[in-house]
């Protein structure tokens, strides 16, 4: 049986080992004795359970293995939860805080045991998101912590004031990592205005911001100051939902401020400060460098600035006002599907007010094979020009290293659609064409025998004999121009007489479908309405054995499904072992080529070919 690695399934990473049920947000930070030192929260059950507390471990071989765990807090059943970790950059000797790493993090400091929806109506018993924001520090890399913990002093805002206590007790969290501009280090905190729908029903991003952490030797006298000014923190746009929470921020190259943040809205929401984080430009949902709302539900959506001035932004690439109308009626949903992960490559641009990030179209980062673990919570790691990506689904978190060649991939073909890079996106197709037509300059033939294509799973050698997925995938290029609005004109078709194989066919209102069949499991999947009869189109359709997706790639665009629906691309069943039809394919006049490849193409190889089609379209036919 062939053994099938891929790097992006769960399973494929390094174990974080943890003593108890409930694990999250796997943060690290790189020691000044070059060790890894990751915090993460957990407790002995679920998530808000009695006792949860933060633990810290090292690791001496980028994640492979793990010391035992050292508890930041002494065993008193107070939660201390959602830790992240600052180290302080190192500088002359003589300067006492160089190298220290200082951790923040919830403390439920009066050991309250219950508070009110915000009507007054309910009592929740989960306590980890109150108390006292505080932090404490080591000098020794991550080995012990101080034994005196020390509370941030946290500015009252508007929310604060009109919750149910009048802010006598504030409601509260952070995940996004602590960073630095200047002189000034930054630790991002999320308020909570309600507690009710949804268990946080209203929420806003505020900044903790001190200008001497770096320099100032005791804790006690380090400063703190809460931005933005005013009494209002970074919310959604204007007519947006409630929810603005979970805030991830990082420097431009000019010294300005992005920020980014989940919302119940269906999209991400985004906004910049040109004044280290006194004020911000009004927040605007996220959208792609070629138009177009990204979307994501109610998950964490992190971005970061890699050591080369590049971005990564992490997001779930579904949701659009279809969820946020499902919400409405099912609050919980809006925390579902967290797998697949994406990323996002971003480069800056210049812009009338400052330095911007223009966003890459998406690509697969992570996936497990069953649909309803929830990946969440991701921290990058860099080390000798290498990624690594942390993250957790609640239970196990894990390591893992994301391929170089594929993040320079994406940053390579946005730089090719921002016009930065010299060029015209033609790429040599790649080696694992299985067809390609039509050749040397003739003319597409009506049909052509097909070679023999991937399995999407097989029988093992196990002694039952039963069925394990290949993992491996299929993908169809082709240009195509329709000569009218016709559903139902096929494309593609190698199906037999029993229906077994796979065809490409219209819809209707310029939409294309797939359809898939081994003889006794069917499935299909459709694009977005977006092929027009008044020019030519380039498609890509992945059909993805890893995390069993169908994706559709069109001008060089991913179809996430639009307005109107909350997911652009499609699962295809475990079960479908592949899509061997008749010993021919059947071709539509209206091809001008087509390549089929044994491979899934990354995102960023359907948009360099989209880009060289349309600069280079005869040098396909």
């Amino acid at each position: 049986m062939k053994s099938v690695n891929d790097p992006r399934a769960l399973s494929q990473g390094h174990v974080i080992p943890t003593p108890e049920g409930y694990c999250d947000q796997p943060y690290i930070v790189r020691t000044a004795d070059d060790a890894w030192l990751c915090c993460l929260t957990t407790a002995p059950g679920q998530e808000g359970a009695l006792g949860q507390r933060v633990l810290t471990f090292r690791s001496a071989d980028q994640g492979g293995t793990w010391s035992a765990p050292v508890a930041v807090e002494p065993e008193d059943r107070r939660e201390n939860s959602y830790a992240v970790m600052f180290r302080v950059p190192l500088r002359p000797e003589g300067n006492r805080p160089a190298g220290r790493i200082y951790i923040f993090y919830n403390h439920n400091t009066e050991n309250r045991r219950e508070v009110l929806s915000h009507d007054g109506k309910t009592r929740f018993h989960r306590v980890d998101s109150l108390g006292s924001y505080v932090f404490k520090f080591s000098d020794d890399h991550g080995r012990s912590w101080s034994a005196e913990r020390f509370p941030i002093p946290v500015r009252l805002f508007e929310c604060d004031r009109r919750n149910i206590y009048g802010g006598a007790v504030r409601f509260f969290w952070n995940v996004g990592r602590p960073f630095q501009r200047d002189d000034r280090v930054y630790v991002p905190l999320t308020k909570v205005g309600q507690m009710g729908r949804g268990f946080f029903q209203q929420s806003e991003g505020v900044l903790l911001a001190s200008d001497n952490l770096l320099f100032e030797c005791d804790p006690r006298a380090i400063r703190w100051i809460t931005l933005p000014d005013g009494e209002v923190g970074l919310r959604t746009p204007e007519g947006g939902g409630p929810i603005a929470e979970e805030h991830s921020y990082c420097v431009l190259s000019d010294g300005s401020l992005y920020g980014v943040y989940r919302s119940v809205d269906g999209y991400p929401v985004e906004s910049y400060s040109r004044d280290g984080g006194h004020t911000w430009r009004p927040p605007r949902y996220k959208c792609y460098a070629e138009g177009g709302r990204m979307k994501n539900p109610r998950a964490a959506n992190f971005v970061w600035r890699c050591a080369n001035g590049r971005y990564l932004y992490w997001f779930h690439n579904h949701g659009g006002k279809v969820l946020r109308e499902t919400v409405e009626t099912v609050p919980g949903e809006a925390y579902n599907n967290r797998n697949p992960a994406w990323l996002s490559a971003g480069l800056e641009i210049e812009t009338g007010s400052g330095l911007e990030i223009a966003w890459s179209e998406p690509e697969i980062a992570l996936y497990d094979d069953d649909p309803f673990v929830r990946i969440s919570y991701p921290d990058l790691v860099e080390e000798g020009g290498r990624y690594f990506l942390t993250e957790t689904q609640k239970h196990i978190a894990r390591v893992h290293e994301l391929p170089t060649a594929m993040l320079e991939g994406m940053w390579e073909s946005l730089a090719l659609q921002l016009g930065k890079r010299a060029g015209t996106g033609l790429r040599a197709a790649p080696a694992e064409r299985l067809l390609a037509l039509p050749k040397g300059g003739s003319a597409m033939p009506e049909r052509v025998n097909i070679p023999s294509l991937p399995l999407f799973c097989e029988r093992s050698d196990r002694p039952d004999g039963s069925g394990v997925s290949t993992r491996e995938g299929i993908t169809f290029e082709f240009a195509v121009r329709l000569p009218d609005g016709e559903a139902g004109r096929w494309l593609l078709d190698n199906r037999d007489e029993t229906g077994r194989g796979f065809c490409v066919r219209t819809l209707e209102r310029g939409a294309l479908e797939i359809v898939l069949c081994d003889g006794q499991t069917e499935n299909g999947w459709s694009s977005d309405p977006v092929l027009s009869t008044t020019r030519s189109h380039h498609v890509v359709i992945t059909v993805d054995g890893g995390p069993r997706l169908i994706l559709f790639i069109v001008d060089g665009r991913v179809c996430d499904g639009g307005e109107e629906r909350q997911f652009g691309w499609g699962r295809f069943s475990p079960h479908l072992q592949h899509i061997h039809g008749a010993p021919f394919l059947r071709l539509s006049p209206c091809l001008i080529f087509l390549n089929v490849y044994s491979r899934c193409l990354k995102t960023y190889e359907a948009v360099q070919r989209a880009i060289g089609f349309k600069a280079h379209p005869g040098l396909f036919a």
